[in-house]
């Protein structure tokens, strides 16, 4: 039975979570030739706030510091 564990920063809507879910399934089927029933995933949503980078919190990485800054809300606009 493959599990698989996604991270992502910020948030993502319950769609993009249902796209993500159909095509690593997809993919496990695909490459690998499991069930796709017995495919379990867990997506875990890391706030920017809890999640650093360099001895930063990526919440608080300015923007000129040649890193992006990440969204909070991964649908909202980039202000990069």
């Amino acid at each position: 039975m493959p599990f698989v564990s996604i991270r992502i920063s910020g948030t993502a809507t319950k769609d993009q979570k249902s796209g993500i879910v159909a095509d690593v399934t997809q993919s496990l089927v695909a490459r690998l030739g499991k069930d796709p029933a017995a495919v379990q995933i867990v997506i875990e949503e890391v706030s920017t706030e809890n999640y650093a980078a360099g001895g930063v919190l990526i919440a608080d990485r300015p923007i000129d510091s040649g890193q992006p800054k990440l969204q909070e809300d991964a649908h909202a606009e980039s202000s990069v």
